[in-house]
């Protein structure tokens, strides 16, 4: 995880409470006992073991841990001994039996401590004492835990002397024992089949690997963080097999690509174990990066019949090699296979790629992908290049642009190719990068290929428009990408279809604050090849472009023609233009305010995106779901969904502008006005020639209105000057309805009147002949506060423009525009009047606009007038009341009481009493517990 370091203190015991409670019931209530704690290395044997006596610390106050060594020759006795030496100030004043003087030789530091011997023993009964006096010793220190780690590297006498100790063990004694099972002679790990004594209670706690979700559990702790992202938490169970050793390791470790040293020398010691035939079998799966049949690893191998079962079986028991689904063999983790396959010898290696080659070579079908990597590894170049361009094809048909942008930018790396291999390459790249969403890393490879010399003029025309493109879906490039494709207009004189393509994109009105004007010809001269292209693809490709635009730009004569663009491709190339084009034009028709037409459009445009594979056209379509939403006032959960998708797609400039435009306006509504001015910021409207500007011109409406929320009516007209001088260069007033209102607003509010009007001059003009229903609707309510400012009447022209908006389906807009026209009844007083304004804070209210539903109650009360209780003291119960739901909402954001009395217009007092009762409501102990509550 970018910005998280590894704590380095031990990780928190994870996934393990059953069997740790398990243990501790047997150790601390059920003496004497015997826990086998078994589990394959890196499971975390010895984690639980430690947290084992760290719990029964206090109630079991002697605890004795010894290990066993892997060396040549064991230590005899060396774990119990080892565990004894700290025994001196337990045993001072104990009366000890004389047979405990056996241990003065074997445990010196007890020696001041023991009996001394009456007479030399015989040898022929030494071993006999010892294990007397042991359990003697044992038997004094009352509640005695005794831990023997790793016993399946036990040597015969400590084995022994277990089995003779637990026959007849003291009443208070328990003992624990770890091991490995795969790796104790004849599976068991007291040495011989053995049953402990009567009355000896005994548990198996088996461990086994982690699941993804514990996995990210522990990464989290691990880390320091709170808590992980999923797609990290699969990632780290499929590299470490979910064991708790591999994780830790790798978090702790330097990413470089290899395997920490630890996890490297315990698959070592594991391989280094294996016969010669099982190690053979090892290596060459390690060649692979997928599971793999036993009979191909026996081919990779040379190996047949029993030989080859027996280094199958060899290496699952080890375990090495764990069995799979369908018959097929793989590592335990991807830590192992990369630990093993770093062992094998560079040549062997090759050797091992370049026999992969051949028999994959004869599967039908041949798997691309593994046979372009394998001639790789293999320094196959030949194969390389014919396989890897035949896998990129494959990945281009199913709009895999992940896969086929790496496989192409892989080759065009090889050393020597010839310039027609450069061109085929270079073409095809430009085509896998318009597919995918990884806009910078598809950019930063585009560019060099510009400058190849090997690249002939016309493919680099070809790259020059797919880099422009490209360049055209990053905010702080969309210039560039404008000249980028006017370069390739000329580079393509000699293909007139890619050149289309190059002027439909610069056709389009949407980025930047290049004037509507100075597009026309491209616009024209797009619709005119598509009337006469017979190419059904780029035909598509072209009308996809032409009609959203020209809808978007308001000419009422192209609304004819929507219901001849085609619903289905013949082709999947047609199919991902068919997308296209039905998502531009849901996005244009969403702009203008066409609410119904856009919903159809969007839903044939989405279904198309996901049959074909266009991953970046359904990112687009998502946004304007999004936006379609909020104005069609589809508002629960939006800002979470945006939210979510702005995570994911924050490198788009399409998509990302779109979405903070949401979540300011969404901001706006409820009273949050960091986060309102966070995300307006980002819409574009401080970067207008980089921007979207339809959303850009929104973005400067809504930093008018935050302005004057505020009071700062300097600021407010500077915005609106700023959202105005980007709509007057651009000359497409259809989409500066939102900015207009604003900004007419702010101009009264400074006085200045003649402003005022020319802004409302301005948009009557270019509303001429266009067709735009919002802006229209936006007129009115422009009129409406012109003729309040002069002393006249607006509510005629507030009920037109709340009509109008009702009539396209936009609630929140027609809200607004009813609360200035029940404001102006408002004044004039009356019932009728107070009932519009009742009506007006609910309709806010259903839309959980929770700053402009305070302020119509607000203004109510400022009257007199009594409006319903919020505060849920009666009717509710345990449930939150609306009122007491607005403030909880506002105290996940983080806000003061006193920031929240000033957003919903109460009193501090008042709101510590909601918070209050919100908490106790929801179990919680304090204002920071509801930040993680989820409340939506």
């Amino acid at each position: 995880m970018p910005g998280a370091q590894p704590s380095s203190t031990p990780a928190v015991l994870v996934g393990r409470a059953a069997e740790l409670g398990r243990s501790r019931s047997v150790v601390v209530g059920c003496r004497p006992a015997l826990v086998q704690v078994e589990g394959e290395a890196g499971v975390g044997k010895s984690r639980l073991v430690g947290e084992l006596v760290a719990g029964v610390a206090g109630v079991v106050p002697v605890v004795l841990t010894g290990r066993c060594q892997r060396t040549p020759e064991p230590f005899v006795l060396g774990p119990v001994l080892e565990a004894l030496r700290g025994l001196r100030h337990v045993l001072a004043g104990c009366e000890l039996s004389p047979v405990t003087a056996a241990l003065r030789a074997v445990v010196p530091e007890l020696a001041c401590v023991l009996p001394a011997p009456v007479t030399a023993a015989d040898p022929r009964f030494d071993r006999h004492l010892l294990f007397r006096a042991l359990r003697e010793v044992l038997s004094v220190t009352g509640p005695t835990l005794l831990v023997v780690e790793d016993l399946h590297w036990a040597d015969e006498a400590t084995l022994a002397f277990l089995r003779f100790l637990l026959s007849d063990p003291p009443a208070r004694l328990a003992v624990v024992v770890t091991f490995r099972r795969e790796d104790v002679v004849g599976g068991m790990p007291l040495g011989t089949a053995f049953r402990p004594g009567a009355g000896v209670t005994t548990e198996i706690v088996e461990l086994t690997a982690l699941d993804v979700a514990q996995v990210g559990e522990l990464a989290a702790a691990v880390l320091g963080v709170e808590a992980v992202g999923e797609a990290v938490a699969t990632e780290l169970h499929e590299r470490t097999g979910g064991l708790p050793f591999c994780v830790e390791e790798v978090l702790r470790a330097p990413d470089d690509g290899g395997v920490p040293v630890r996890v490297r020398e315990s698959v070592a010691e594991r391989v280094a174990a294996l016969t010669p035939d099982a190690r053979r079998l090892v290596h060459a799966a390690s060649v692979f990066t997928a599971p793999v049949t036993a009979s191909r690893l026996g081919e990779m191998a040379d190996l047949s019949g029993q030989r080859l079962r027996a280094a199958v079986d060899e290496a699952v028991a080890r375990p090495i090699l764990h069995q799979q689904e369908e018959g097929t063999y793989w590592f335990r983790h991807g830590l192992a296979r990369r630990a093993v396959y770093r062992a094998v010898g560079a040549m062997h290696r090759a050797e091992l790629h370049a026999r992969a080659v051949r028999l994959l070579a004869a599967t039908d079908p041949p798997p691309l992908l593994q046979l372009a990597e394998h001639s790789r590894l293999a320094h196959r170049r030949a194969d390389l290049l014919s396989y890897g361009e035949r896998a990129a094809d494959q990945a281009l048909a199913a709009a895999d642009a992940a896969t086929a942008t790496s496989l192409l930018r892989q080759l065009l790396a090889e050393e020597p190719l010839s310039g027609e291999e450069v061109d085929r390459l270079g073409r095809k790249l430009g085509e896998a990068a318009l597919l995918g969403l990884d806009v910078a890393a598809s950019v930063a490879v585009l560019h060099p290929l510009l400058a190849d010399e090997r690249l002939s003029p016309a493919a680099r025309g070809e790259v020059r428009m797919h880099l422009g493109l490209l360049l055209a879906r990053q905010s702080d490039t969309l210039a560039e990408g404008r000249a980028q494709l006017e370069l390739a207009v000329a580079d393509l004189a000699g293909r007139p279809d890619l050149a289309a393509r190059c002027v439909s994109a610069l056709a389009q009105p949407f980025n930047g604050d290049a004037p509507l004007p100075s597009l026309t010809r491209w616009l024209h001269e797009a619709d005119a090849i598509a009337g006469r292209c017979e190419d059904g693809e780029l035909r598509i490709s072209l009308v996809a472009n032409v009609v959203g635009s020209l809808v978007a730009v308001g000419d009422p004569d192209v609304l004819d023609r929507l219901d001849t663009l085609p619903q289905a491709g013949r082709t999947p190339g047609e199919q991902r233009q068919v997308a296209r084009a039905h998502c531009n034009l849901a996005d244009s028709l969403t702009i203008v305010g066409r609410f119904d037409q856009a919903a159809g459009h969007l839903r044939l445009g989405m279904k198309a995106a996901q049959d074909s594979g266009a991953r970046y056209v359904l990112s687009t379509a998502r946004s304007t779901q999004v936006r379609l939403s909020w104005f069609t006032g589809e508002w629960h959960g939006l800002a979470a969904r945006a939210t979510s998708l702005l995570a994911e797609h924050h490198g788009l400039v399409a998509v990302a502008s779109e979405l903070h435009l949401v979540l300011g306006l969404l901001a706006l509504a409820r009273g949050q006005w960091a986060a309102a001015a966070t995300h307006l910021e980002l819409t574009g409207a401080r970067t207008p020639r980089d921007a979207v500007t339809p959303v850009a011109l929104s973005g400067s409406a809504g930093l008018v209105r935050l302005a004057l929320r505020d009071d700062d009516v300097p600021r407010a007209v500077h915005e609106a000057g700023a959202g105005l001088a980007l709509a007057r260069r651009k000359q497409v007033w259809a989409w500066a309805g939102d900015l207009a209102e604003a900004a007419v607003d702010a101009y009264l509010a400074a006085g200045r009147t003649h402003d005022a009007e020319a802004v409302v001059r301005d948009v009557e003009d270019g509303l001429a002949g266009v067709s735009a229903p919002l802006t229209a609707a936006a007129l009115h309510t422009c009129r409406g506060a012109l003729a309040v400012h002069a002393g006249g009447d607006g509510t005629p022209c507030f009920t037109a423009a709340a009509r109008a908006y009702d009539d396209r389906g936009a609630p929140y807009l027609a809200a607004l525009a009813w609360e200035r026209a029940d404001s102006a009844l408002l004044r004039r007083g009356g019932p009728a009047a107070i009932a519009a304004h009742t009506r007006c804070a609910e309709r806010f209210e259903a839309l959980d606009a929770t700053h402009d539903a305070a302020r119509c109650r607000h203004l109510l009360r400022g009257l007199g007038v009594t409006t319903p209780s919020r505060r849920g003291s009666r009717g509710y119960g345990d449930d939150l009341s609306p009122r007491e739901r607005e403030v909880a909402r506002l105290l996940v954001t983080g806000l003061t009481n006193n920031q929240i009395a000033e957003v919903l217009f109460l009193s501090p007092r008042t709101v510590e009493q909601h918070t209050s009762s919100v908490l106790r409501k929801l179990g919680l102990g304090s204002r920071r517990a509801i930040r993680s509550s989820h409340l939506t």
